[in-house]
């Protein structure tokens, strides 16, 4: 079968795409520079400007790209963060409805952002209200286009992704002062991380995208969440370094601005929908999975 991803070449969409190829799928990875990357018998990239007529019937499309969120957060980084993924959801929604077969199911990236931050509150995917914070703002924007598929009849899920640990993403930036053996907790330590090790994100994804049962918001999270006080200090004890070095969070404020929000701030995110499902999480504990990740 076919799927078409954007950002299939993002550390969640390589990953991605290479576990649909396992899985003898052909991915078509829709991207802005196809000539920079080189087709395989199992994967092919092409850009905007495809003739839609040539691609063969797309049963999935899957949708990661948009902006990262790392960087210092000026007027323009926001704008370009919310803007990137607003406009590429209209040019998917834009592909598909010219698309003379429609796809069975639409996927469409967002993070668990949208239920804002709280130290004491727990998010499921019952949790209807989003937060008032600029991330809840913009995935709450992110969700409505992506949710207009739904009038072309195809299914469509809405991926909210908590921290994704892998060798990627956010994990290296955590590892590295504890590495250096000045690892310990930021900020008030308080804050939950809701996470996920990279292979049961994606395989939650295809998860997803193979039951017919699965649509509107899905968790992309582990079903245990840890405090980041609890997971610096893990992390340290796997990469067997100290943990003593507290980290205030006005200096991660001074060095990154609101962006210092994503690590000093943080939600109690349960991935209801999957459990619900009796999806089976490879690594539901945090040590495991970093450990995993230290020794593969």
């Amino acid at each position: 079968m076919n799927v078409l991803i954007t950002g299939g070449t993002g550390f969640i969409g390589q990953a991605l795409t290479d576990y649909l190829c396992e899985r003898d799928y052909h991915v078509y990875v829709l991207t802005r520079s196809p000539q920079e990357h080189t087709d395989t018998n199992k994967q092919t990239f092409i850009g905007y400007d495809y003739p839609i007529e040539q691609l063969p019937p797309i049963k999935s499309v899957i949708n990661l790209a948009g902006e990262s969120l790392f960087g210092y957060w000026t007027k323009t980084k926001k704008q370009s963060i919310l803007s990137s993924r607003i406009q590429t959801t209209e040019k998917i929604l834009a592909f598909m409805e010219k698309l003379p077969n429609k796809p069975d199911v639409f996927i469409s990236g967002s993070a668990v952002g949208y239920f804002g931050t709280s130290n004491d509150l727990m998010f499921s995917e019952n949790t209807t209200t989003p937060g008032d914070d600029f991330l809840a703002k913009v995935t709450t924007k992110w969700e409505n286009v992506a949710k207009q598929a739904e009038k072309y009849n195809i299914r469509t899920v809405l991926t909210r992704f908590g921290v994704v640990l892998g060798n990627g993403g956010a994990l290296p930036m955590m590892r590295f002062p504890v590495q250096l053996g000045v690892g310990g907790k930021i900020g008030s330590g308080e804050q939950w991380i809701s996470w996920i090790h990279i292979e049961d994100a994606v395989k939650l994804i295809v998860f997803c995208m193979e039951n017919k049962a699965i649509s509107g918001p899905v968790n992309i999270t582990a079903p245990h969440p840890k405090q980041n006080k609890a997971f610096m200090q893990t992390l340290a004890k796997v990469l067997k370094r100290p943990y003593w070095f507290p980290v205030p969070s006005i200096f991660m404020y001074t060095a990154l601005g609101e962006m210092a929000g994503l690590i000093t701030k943080g939600q109690y995110v349960i991935p209801q929908k999957a459990l619900d499902h009796s999806f089976t999480f490879s690594f539901p504990y945090l040590q495991e999975a970093l450990h995993h990740l230290h020794h593969k």
